[in-house]
């Protein structure tokens, strides 16, 4: 009698302590829904807001599918569980329970979007643990999350953006509207540097706007960007791979609201109209493919990232930015270009887990000692 193959355990990791927390709920539903359950043992793992990570609660997908946003309340201590660096590869330890089990995942599934989650401390925190992770690596995730540091690298490999200022907290009060209007222009965007899904975005176009957003934007962090408005068509490529990445098919964003807010991306299913594939010369479609591997590249970038872009009147592409972790919901556009492209979400996933368990076979082999 043939011996059946033992499923692969994936530890799906959602939620968290970031502005993201209810996308990342949607997003690991897709997910989960995705996985296919005769192929994939599936261990839920819910952070809540605080920080705590919570073991196997179904409920915590439950409210996914309702037009409400979803939170995971905290639990028993006794669910809490953590990634230690002593628990072993690939098992999680239990905080509270005594001589209780490890969990045992051979696969971790980070669908953690925004900041503790997609900046790196996971990813770092994984591979201490020693448990493949799905996505980019510590240097990646830190570098595609922090747009200050992303357009730096973008602009010195010769990849075109647009103009930028960066503005640290202590820096504030030394602000010149006028200065930072002549440097980038006007009407222009400022934004967190380490944020995503548009929290904490403002389209300023006069002088009385222009303090109020700096202030919202460093409630979400330390650093700001103040960016030039660019006047054009809203572009998307999804990119898969590690060694050899591929893009695929472009799609648009037509967004109907001032710009492609949170609550055109997540909360209003007529916020934007999204075209996939996007309706491109195949010369500038195959140019923004070309740019969005060359990003993903200059980024360190492996697994997955959705890159954005901009396509002006005149022809220019202009990359605006990056993630790691994109967005998995119903209406997000990195699955949605896959689909376009020939790709289901079920094999999207399934990819992404044997891109995740291929770099963790390299990096085995790699010496971390003399000797």
């Amino acid at each position: 009698m043939k011996r059946q193959k033992r499923k692969l355990r994936v530890g799906l990791i959602f939620g968290g302590k970031s502005a993201e927390h209810e996308v990342s709920i949607h997003s690991a539903k897709n997910i989960y829904d995705a996985l296919d359950k005769k192929k994939y043992e599936v261990t839920l793992i819910g952070i809540d807001k605080q920080g705590r990570w919570r073991f196997g609660n179904r409920n915590f997908l439950a409210r996914a599918k309702d037009k409400l946003l979803p939170e995971i309340a905290s639990g028993s201590a006794h669910d809490t569980i953590a990634a230690t660096p002593q628990s072993g590869g690939g098992a999680l330890v239990y905080l509270e329970r005594k001589n209780a089990a490890p969990v045992a995942i051979d696969v971790a599934f980070p669908v953690l979007h925004g900041t503790f989650g997609e900046d790196g401390t996971v990813q770092g925190l994984l591979k201490l643990a020693g448990i493949p992770f799905v996505g980019a690596g510590v240097l990646g995730s830190a570098v595609g999350m922090d747009k200050d540091a992303m357009k730096r690298l973008l602009r010195d490999a010769g990849i075109p953006i647009a103009k930028f200022i960066t503005v640290r907290d202590v820096e504030a009060s030394r602000l010149d509207f006028k200065k930072v209007v002549r440097e980038i222009g006007l009407p222009l965007f400022i934004k967190p540097a380490n944020l995503g899904s548009s929290v904490g975005i403002h389209k300023v176009k006069r002088a009385k706007e222009f303090l109020p957003a700096v202030r919202d934007a460093f409630r979400y962090d330390r650093k700001i960007l103040m960016e030039e408005c660019v006047t054009g068509r809203e572009l998307e490529c999804s990119v898969l791979g590690n060694d050899n990445p591929v893009a695929s098919v472009p799609g648009e964003v037509i967004p109907k609201h001032e710009f492609y807010s949170y609550e055109a991306k997540y909360l209003d299913p007529e916020g934007a109209r999204l075209e996939m594939p996007a309706r491109l010369p195949p010369r500038v479609a195959k140019k923004i493919r070309e740019l969005a591997v060359r990003t993903f590249r200059t980024l360190y970038l492996e697994g997955m990232a959705r890159v954005d872009f901009f396509l002006r009147k005149n022809g220019d592409v202009l990359v605006n930015e990056v993630n790691t972790i994109p967005g998995f919901t119903n209406i997000s556009m990195y699955p949605k270009m896959w689909e376009a492209s020939g790709v289901s979400q079920a094999k999207l996933v399934d990819k992404l887990i044997a891109l995740a368990l291929e770099r963790f076979k390299k990096e085995r082999r790699l010496k971390t000692s003399f000797g």
